[in-house]
């Protein structure tokens, strides 16, 4: 954690330098010179723990930390005909330590599954036309590590109504990955390596955002999402009846459709209420419901915080069943508890400090952000994470 801290405050310095050089009254300035407009540097923690081990077939610990990383860069200038252009470059890394997967190998005290690294880095462009009201953007990404290689592409297009005050978005993401196929190591056949096996992914938004007066927003959203390709996880064991060990095996192609909505009002100059609902079907039968609530209050100029509170429920898929409960009958089976009916809440808080002479009494750092939430489900199993955010813009 100590390099952590260190790493942000060298950057803390380096962007402000750069910052000394931005002329004092700047709000009408356009640039047509590439420059920093905002950077976020966020790390969070987080901590699980349950009984419902997918990689022992439903049994089992599942305790699981993470620590994560990322600093985000958004570059913006203005061409000859006014055109904005704005580059969004992130990159993240992961660390996490899983007692769950350290079970691959029942016979190894420690295995190369108990921890990995986890590397992320995405790219994209935006180019906007603001008299026009009208937003092109591309972008790409990936994420590495040591059993998983996803590459990532998305397109994506929006146009504001004429009188500004609505606005429709469409956009198209597709990933392709690449698995290891890491079996148990009891349904091993050799010591050849791993196979490798594709899956791929495909998924197009449409949203819709509208202004309805000065204290309500409302945003319509809508997705299909298709799968295909390998859709298990090798290293998932299936117990049957009869005791005998299988992996999970599951369709090889899924369909997902989510909509939702989204509100935010503004109740006064220092309380906000942001509401959201979402709707979710999938051909495995699956069908959930999430409700989320965040209030923030602004308590002084320099302050402010934000309760939250998410209910989830979902039916479950049709493939699922408990430890030794599914037969040979079955085409396809899991006992993986992510798929299985339950309810969940997360709950906590956000605190916002946007001190007048900046965060660590740099100027352009303006923002320190703080959220705590704790989560439980009805499968015994529970989390916690913290994150911190500072923003320079």
């Amino acid at each position: 954690m100590k390099r952590i801290f260190i790493t942000g405050f060298a950057l803390l310095a380096l962007f402000q330098l750069r910052a000394q050089n931005v002329p004092t009254d700047s709000t009408s300035y356009k640039s047509k010179k590439l420059k920093i407009e905002e950077v976020n540097l966020v790390s969070s923690y987080y901590t699980q723990d349950g009984d419902n081990s997918a990689v022992m077939g439903g049994r089992g610990s599942e305790h699981l930390t993470d620590i994560a990383n990322t600093i985000d860069v958004k570059l913006v200038k203005y061409g000859e005909t006014g055109i904005k252009h704005t580059f969004d470059i992130e990159a993240g890394i992961d660390h996490y330590t899983s007692a769950s997967s350290d079970m691959i190998d029942l016979s190894a005290n420690s295995s190369a599954s108990s921890s990995d690294n986890r590397f992320y880095p995405s790219l994209t462009y935006l180019r906007e036309n603001e008299q026009k009201g009208r937003t092109l953007g591309i972008g790409v990404s990936s994420s590495t590590e040591f059993d998983y290689q996803s590459f990532g592409g998305n397109i994506s297009f929006s146009q504001k109504t004429k009188d500004r005050n609505g606005e429709f978005t469409a956009r198209f993401q597709t990933f392709i990955d690449q698995l290891k196929l890491i079996e148990p190591v009891e349904l091993r056949t050799g010591n050849e390596g791993y196979g490798s096996a594709n899956r791929n992914t495909f998924a197009g938004t449409l949203s819709y955002t509208q202004v309805v007066n000065k204290n309500l927003q409302v945003m319509l959203i809508g997705d299909v999402i298709s799968q295909n390709g390998y859709l298990s996880l090798p290293f998932h064991r299936v117990y049957f009846q009869d005791g005998s060990v299988h992996q999970e095996k599951m369709p090889d192609t899924r369909l997902k459709i989510p909509v939702g909505i989204r509100a935010s009002y503004f109740a006064g100059d220092n309380i906000i209420i942001r509401a959201y609902y979402r709707y979710y079907t999938d051909d495995w039968s699956l069908k959930a419901h999430t409700a989320d609530l965040e209030i923030p209050v602004k308590l002084n100029q320099a302050f402010s915080i934000s309760p939250f509170y998410r209910y989830y429920t979902q039916t479950g898929t049709k493939y699922f069943k408990p430890y030794g409960e599914h037969t040979a009958a079955d085409e396809f089976y899991t006992s993986n508890y992510d798929l299985s009916k339950f309810d969940s809440s997360f709950f906590g808080m956000g605190m916002k400090f946007t001190p007048p002479n900046g965060v660590f009494g740099f100027r352009h750092w303006n923002t320190l952000e703080i959220r705590y939430g704790h989560y439980t489900r009805t499968t015994n199993m529970t989390s916690d994470i913290i994150s911190i955010n500072i923003k320079y813009k």
